[in-house]
């Protein structure tokens, strides 16, 4: 699907989404794979704010990660220490498992910040993508 920030693959296995990618092409029309573009589509035009998809969670703390960034409402953010705290785990385990995030935007591990700033983004453009994500949320003045 395209976005603002270049074409997007949405894969499905078993009923859940499994992995966005940045840049590609996919060939797959499933029926969830069209309802989560379309999703995807209203929140890049600003008619989304909570996406209502089953996705594919990983196991363990990565897992426990993901599953904290899909709480973390639109427009705020959180840090990797608020994350440590919250599941008792180091905040380097905590960045590890956002890196490791197979489904971004989805979940939201940009949403995440470092206690003295950005932290880190795999997405093609890196922080900078970061940041248009969180201003498009309404979070820019939150940014460290």
């Amino acid at each position: 699907m395209a976005s603002p920030f270049g074409p997007l693959v949405l894969t499905d296995e078993g009923g859940l989404i499994t992995r966005l990618s940045w840049g590609g092409e996919g060939d797959d029309e499933t029926p969830l794979l069209l309802e989560a573009a379309a999703q995807l589509a209203d929140y890049f035009a600003g008619r989304r704010r909570v996406f209502d998809l089953p996705l594919a969670f990983l196991p363990g703390l990565n897992g426990a990660v993901q599953r904290a960034m899909c709480a973390i409402p639109m427009g705020e953010v959180r840090t990797y220490g608020d994350l440590s705290k919250a599941l008792g785990a180091p905040a380097q385990a905590i960045g590890q498992a956002c890196g490791s995030n197979p489904i971004p935007i989805l979940i939201p591990c940009h949403r995440i910040l470092s206690a003295t700033g950005l932290g880190g983004f795999s997405a093609p453009g890196g922080v900078e993508t970061k940041v248009a994500l969180l201003k498009h949320e309404g979070a820019a003045s939150l940014l460290i």
